[in-house]
């Protein structure tokens, strides 16, 4: 590694983040382990947010500030900072998430004593709007298993009914991150990376409470509740188009798998472990179908509703 790049990367995309923007990029910068660079990708914000970054970025050499002018959507921003780190380590730290001080120390340390981790995570701390604690959360991907098909039954089992997927936001080999770009814009896309990252290597749960993620009125799943509005959040140019969420997923589970580096007995074994999955998002699976066979009818309906508006409006 050329000894200008740092050990680490943290990446932090944002928009219209001024609120809490200054706290989660604090928590960064004072970190006990220095080595490192952050990158803010700012996706065209229109509130205080460049002023505050720019102040930082001019203040600290380590921080790599970049704007686009237009909202690209959530899923290109979390791969933009991805593709633009250099270290051989990477975080995604989002712009309202806290981090304790030791944050990096602890998941560099073990990542740095065990090449067969992919990933080292703290367990974590809900906090308010206020950064008063709701409660503390494991979330148990302790993958230590030699096997990857046993890490990816295991991972499958966790997030049967849904997760919080804190883990996304530990420290991941970069290395490995590039093989699995882009993240993808798609809701999950997170946790089906974590499915992905357990093809390639163990996961290891560090027992301290070093991650403080914010749970507040304006996060992604609160402020787009309707499906059709968090799709929009992830890629604007989906917006009023067909996403069958469910046939993506498996798609992408079928997809990594065959690009693995597993030999065949535990490729078979992983192709396997999709049966109970189909079972388990039967239902699921089977609505985006009939919501595929309906689709030239909604949208017909959709358009009509959108003209008689419209018309309306004018007249």
């Amino acid at each position: 590694m050329n000894q200008n790049q740092p050990l680490v990367s943290v990446g932090m995309p944002v928009y219209n983040g001024e609120r809490f923007l200054d706290s989660a990029i604090n928590s960064i910068l004072g970190q006990t382990f220095k080595d490192f660079e952050l990158i803010i990708s700012d996706n065209g914000s229109t509130d205080r947010t460049e002023e505050i970054c720019r102040h930082y970025a001019n203040t600290d050499h380590r921080i790599r500030y970049y704007r686009q002018e237009n909202n690209l959507g959530a899923g290109w921003n979390f791969d933009r900072v991805a593709e633009l780190a250099t270290g051989k380590y990477f975080k995604w730290a989002c712009h309202d998430d806290l981090c304790a001080l030791e944050f990096l120390e602890q998941c560099v340390k073990i990542l740095e004593e065990d090449p067969s981790l992919v990933l080292a995570y703290p367990k974590s701390l809900i906090i308010d709007e206020h950064g008063s604690e709701i409660e503390k959360h494991e979330d148990r991907f302790h993958l230590q298993s030699a096997q990857p098909a046993e890490r990816f039954k295991i991972y499958l089992h966790l997030v049967r009914n849904g997760h919080h997927c804190h883990p996304f936001h530990g420290l991941i080999r970069r290395d490995v991150i590039a093989k699995l770009l882009p993240l993808g814009s798609y809701p999950s896309s997170d946790l089906v990376l974590l499915g992905k990252l357990a093809l390639y290597g163990k996961f290891y749960e560090v027992p301290s409470y070093l991650f403080w993620k914010r749970d507040h009125p304006d996060t992604s799943m609160r402020a787009h509740r309707p499906f059709r509005e968090r799709i929009a959040w992830y890629d604007p140019t989906k917006k009023g188009k067909l996403h069958l969420t469910r046939w993506k997923w498996l798609r992408e589970y079928i997809s990594v798998i065959r690009q693995a580096p597993l030999n065949w007995q535990e490729r078979i074994k992983c192709y396997l472990q999709i049966l109970p999955w189909l079972g388990w998002n039967s239902v699921w699976l089977t609505k985006d179908l009939m919501k595929a066979t309906a689709w030239p009818i909604i949208k017909l309906f959709s358009n009509r509703q959108f003209k008689t508006a419209r018309t309306a409006r004018i007249s």
